[in-house]
């Protein structure tokens, strides 16, 4: 029996800029747009390292000395953005990781405007725990 799609999670129009370094544009079927820049999705990457990663963070109790005083990092940009079949988009990051899949499900629950975050908020934090 085949899964039911949640209409919501399907585009109608996806734009990768990664020339000009602007992110990812998404409109989804219910005519809501998305905009992701290249280091709000690394930060949210579902892929099971960068899970594990956001697990032990957050199992700790209290913040390492190096998280108080972190290291000046560079903006994480994208070097590459590719489709996968018509359900996700992988990218490659300046940082060289490139093992994450975005489908377009996991973009709509991450999608960082408020409505979205109150609607799929508790659908993204169980998929990362």
């Amino acid at each position: 029996m085949p899964l039911e799609l949640d209409i919501r999670k399907k585009p109608t129009d996806v734009k990768v800029r990664v020339s000009s370094g602007e992110g990812v544009d998404v409109v989804w079927s219910d005519l809501h747009a998305s905009h992701y820049d290249f280091a709000y999705l690394r930060d949210q990457c579902p892929c099971a390292h960068c899970n594990d990663e956001r697990q032990k963070k957050s199992s700790k109790s209290s913040p390492s000395p190096a998280s108080l005083l972190p290291m000046y990092k560079p903006k994480v940009t994208a070097r590459n953005a590719t489709p996968v079949g018509n359900y996700a988009i992988q990218i490659e990051f300046s940082d060289g990781h490139a093992s994450g899949i975005f489908s377009f499900g996991i973009l709509r629950e991450i999608c960082p405007c408020p409505a979205c975050r109150r609607e799929f908020g508790a659908i993204a934090i169980s998929a990362v725990t």
